[in-house]
């Protein structure tokens, strides 16, 4: 057994059942392995680094388990780092293994050789390297535990090629330790507990660490027990079901002015499992106002970040869960309170400004919501202005249904879908892109048709860079733009080339038939849909 193999041998001992790669000379013994044990691991061969990186997340998010992905050294390592970024943000347990030089040329400006502690080590959890290949099963071991031990996050694994190519000897494969749970202090759950007591009108910000555990239901119960109102952090509707009555939206751009009442208003606030990031915490404003919270995220760093006043660093399903026993019943105020703010909810879902151009992107939503209402599924998203009607106009009701890059990566929506669609393969995958992130990693969509993924890609094409258009409206005034236009390909014809069934939508009415055709279909589709760039937004047009 080499150390190839023993790699190989430790992911198939820890239930790891698919990767991702781009396959490059400097892991050759590791792609022998995978051939050796393609009973046991399903290899995925992307298009592009960054596209194995996003697909790798997106099946750790939807799968709540170590998203791996192998790449060759310098450049197919540089390549992926857009997706360890994004893992490092969103809290994703991924495990991207970098092929090296062999051991003798460290000292020496070695092809593509790199340092990767320096390059990975602010956005990572760890970046390890075995140190012999004796050495390799006890490190791939470690970094699948570490990727998943409190908050989730990325870890890089390092592999000299003469590591992987060496015999290790004989290797004992480490067992799989189950990720260690960390509780609270029954006196500190009682404490909040008479937090939430005291307080007239309680609101919770649910993130991202509440998906990653599954604590859908027992948030819905503490919702339940204690009367609060339910906000989600950003790209993380799905942390509750959005039917529940206490749901009454997200903490996301263009907040609508019930949630900006629904913050000021609330006397106590309960932060489970969000990191308060930039978008959520509305340019971290929101950390400034000096508003009795109490935050629970198993990570001391991130609590110590907010200041909150009362900071539990422990797992937050547990929390919730005893939190939701020992309040006591809501009072009639705070019931009424939460009843008021999911009623203007539901009217923000219902009224939208009128649409502009000929597709109305407020009811392609619709026509979307309404046709996957009651199947199981899932939407990923890239960045970009087209992604604010999806978020005000989807209703997330099974948990692991949303993969949307909180840090704000462009390229994440189509390769998001491929390792959507395979974590959770009975669901409904639908990929939204803009025209702009399509051409960053659309060709990704060769991996779909390969696999015979039957995922559906949504571009939605301004023939602009609409985002960075608003920001320059806002910043240089009306007219002021610069390198913001695009002259984009035909985006049904380049799908057809891939290999997808492909529509293109010019009016609302043509979407619907599209986009039911595209579900019932067998394989991988694409929808071009051309909208107004006036239609900027879901919030309407720039102001004049």
């Amino acid at each position: 057994m080499n150390g190839g193999d023993a790699l190989v041998a430790t992911l198939v001992s820890h239930g790891v059942e698919t990767v991702f790669c781009v396959p490059g000379e400097s892991y050759l013994a590791v792609l022998e392995g995978l051939r050796k044990n393609a009973n046991a691991i399903r290899l995925v061969v992307n298009r592009h680094e960054s596209g194995a990186s996003f697909a790798a997340n997106a099946y750790a998010k939807i799968g709540r388990r170590p998203g791996c992905a192998f790449v060759s050294r310098g450049p197919g390592a540089t390549n992926a780092s857009i997706g360890v970024h994004t893992a490092d943000q969103d809290s994703i347990p991924l495990v991207l293994f970098i092929g090296q030089v062999p051991r003798n040329e460290f000292d020496h400006e070695s092809f593509q050789k790199m340092d990767y502690r320096q390059v990975f080590g602010s956005m990572t959890k760890a970046v390890l390297e075995p140190a012999g290949p004796e050495d390799v099963a006890r490190v791939t071991a470690h970094a699948l535990s570490l990727a998943m031990a409190g908050r989730p996050g990325p870890v890089v694994v390092v592999l000299p090629e003469d590591v992987t190519e060496a015999d290790a000897g004989d290797v004992t494969i480490p067992e799989p330790a189950p990720r260690a749970v960390a509780a609270a202090p029954a006196e500190v759950l009682d404490m909040a507990a008479a937090m939430i007591d005291e307080a007239e009108r309680v609101l919770i910000i649910a993130g991202e660490i509440a998906k990653a555990e599954a604590a859908t239901a027992k948030l819905a119960a503490l919702a339940t027990a204690s009367g609060a109102a339910v906000v989600t952090a950003f790209r993380c509707q799905d942390a509750i079901n959005n039917d529940h009555p206490a749901f009454v939206g997200l903490f996301g751009l263009g907040r609508p002015p019930h949630l900006k009442r629904a913050w000021d208003e609330a006397d106590l606030v309960i932060v489970a499992g969000s990191r308060m990031d930039a978008v959520t915490s509305d340019d971290y404003r929101l950390l400034h106002t000096c508003k009795p919270m109490i935050h629970i995220h198993p990570d001391a760093d991130v609590l110590a970040n907010t200041g909150a006043g009362l900071q539990i660093a422990a797992d937050v399903g547990s929390v919730l869960q005893g939190l939701a026993s020992r309040v006591t019943t809501p009072d009639e105020a705070r019931v009424l309170w939460q009843e008021g703010l999911r009623v203007d909810f539901e009217g923000f879902q219902v009224n939208s400004p009128k649409a502009l151009g000929a597709v109305d992107m407020a009811d392609v939503m619709r026509h979307i919501e309404k046709r996957l209402a009651d199947t199981d599924h899932v939407l990923t998203n890239d960045a970009g202005n087209f992604a604010t009607w999806l978020h005000r106009y989807a209703r997330h009701r099974f948990p692991d249904s949303q993969a949307g890059p909180m840090a704000g990566a462009m390229g994440y929506g189509v390769p998001a879908a491929v390792g959507a669609q395979l974590a959770k393969p009975h669901a409904k995958v639908v990929a939204f892109a803009g025209d702009g992130g399509f051409l960053m990693t659309g060709q990704e969509i060769a991996t779909a048709v390969q696999y015979d993924l039957p995922v559906i890609v949504i571009v939605v094409d301004n023939a602009t860079y609409g985002t960075i258009k608003m920001h320059q409206h806002r910043y240089a005034g009306a007219g002021n733009y610069e390198g913001v236009d695009m002259v984009s390909p035909d985006f049904a014809t380049l799908g057809k080339g891939y290999g997808a069934a492909t529509w293109t939508v010019r009016t609302t009415a043509e979407f619907g038939p599209a986009f039911d055709a595209a579900v019932d279909h067998k394989g991988a589709s694409l929808i071009h849909v051309l909208t107004d760039i006036r239609d900027i937004s879901a919030s309407g047009p720039l102001p004049d």
